[in-house]
C-alpha cells in the first residue's frame, strides 16, 4: 500500500558520523599490512603528486595494496569488512525510534546514506536495511567477480546531486534525465524544508550549507571532548546546530532532531491546509 504521508528525509554521512572512525580502518588496512597513518599518507601523496581526486585515489590505493598482500578483492568480501564496523552510542536502535517520532507526528522518515565511504562495506553492516537508499561509492566488477574499476566516485562535492536527487524523487544514478528535468517545488516527493542532514565536520560542508540555505535543518556532530572541530561550522553559519556523537534516547542529538521532525511536520501541516483552501477556491 503507497504511504501517502508526507516525508521527512533524514540524510547521513557514514565515516564518523555513524560508525567511529573511517570504514577502512577496522578491517581492510590491517589485512592490506598496513596503519591508517601509513595507508591515508599513501593516498594523499599519490593525490597531490597525480593532481588525483582524493577518493579516486583511495579506490586505488585500496586494490593495489590488495592486489600486493594477497587480499581477495570481491565484492563479497568487501561485503563481509561491514561486519566489524562499529557504531556510536546508540546508532542501532536510532533509526526504529525516529521512525515511531514521525509516525507519531504524522509524517514518514526515510533514511538516506552520503558517503564517500565504500557501499559493499555499508552493505555488510547491521545497519544497512534502514536505509531507503545508500549513496556512496563502489567498484565495478569483472566476469569472475573481481573489482576492476570504480563504478560509482562520490566526493565532497558530488554528494550534493543526491540532495536534489532525493528531492525530486529520481533515485536511480544512471538517470541524468529525470533529476534535470523541471518540476514544480509542491510536486517534488521531500522539499528541501523536510530534509535534516547530519554529517561530522568539514567534507560535509557543501551538504550542511545547502540543506541549510534551501530551508532544512544540518547537524554536526563530533566525538566526545572534541567540540571543538565542529564549533567553527556553528561559528560560521554553515550549520543549525551541533552535537556530541551520540544517538540515545534522552541525549542532546536526540532531543534536537526530535523537536525538529515535529517543527517540519507541523509546517507541512499547514501548507498542506493552505494548499487544499486553494485548491477549493478554484474549483
Amino acid at each position: 500500500m503507497k504511504n501517502n504521508k508526507p516525508v521527512i528525509a533524514m540524510l547521513y554521512d557514514f565515516d564518523k558520523t555513524l560508525c567511529t572512525k573511517d570504514m577502512q580502518e577496522y578491517t581492510f588496512i590491517p589485512n592490506v599490512q598496513m596503519t591508517a597513518k601509513e595507508f591515508w599518507g599513501e593516498v594523499n601523496r599519490l593525490s597531490v603528486k597525480k593532481k588525483m581526486d582524493g577518493v579516486l585515489t583511495y579506490l586505488y590505493i585500496m586494490l593495489e595494496r590488495a592486489r600486493a598482500t594477497h587480499q581477495s578483492i570481491r565484492r563479497e568480501e568487501f561485503v563481509r569488512l561491514g561486519e566489524d564496523l562499529k557504531f556510536y552510542r546508540g546508532v542501532e536502535e536510532w533509526f526504529t525510534r525516529m521512525n515511531k517520532i514521525g509516525e507519531e507526528a504524522g509524517v514518514a522518515i526515510e533514511h538516506f546514506i552520503l558517503s564517500s565511504g565504500l557501499r559493499e562495506i555499508i552493505e555488510g553492516a547491521s545497519i544497512f536495511h534502514h536505509f531507503k537508499e545508500v549513496f556512496a561509492c563502489e567498484f565495478l566488477y569483472d566476469e569472475n567477480g573481481v573489482a576492476c574499476w570504480p563504478k560509482n566516485v562520490v566526493n565532497y562535492t558530488t554528494k550534493t546531486q543526491f540532495l536534489f536527487r532525493i528531492n525530486k524523487g529520481i533515485l536511480d544514478i544512471s538517470d541524468d534525465v529525470g533529476v534535470n528535468k523541471y518540476i514544480p517545488e509542491d510536486d517534488r516527493p521531500v522539499p528541501f524544508r523536510n530534509m535534516i542532514y547530519i554529517g561530522d565536520g568539514m567534507s560535509d560542508v557543501p551538504c550542511m550549507r545547502l540543506v541549510k540555505l534551501y530551508g532544512g535543518y544540518s547537524i554536526a556532530v563530533y566525538p566526545s571532548g572534541k567540540k571543538e572541530k565542529v564549533e567553527e561550522l556553528l561559528l560560521h553559519e554553515r550549520v543549525d546546530s551541533i552535537a556530541s556523537a551520540d544517538y540515545r534516547e534522552g541525549k542532546e542529538l536526540d532531543k534536537t532532531v526530535t523537536d525538529v521532525i515535529r517543527k517540519m511536520a507541523m509546517v507541512q501541516s499547514l501548507k498542506d491546509k493552505t494548499k487544499h483552501q486553494l485548491q477549493a477556491i478554484k474549483g
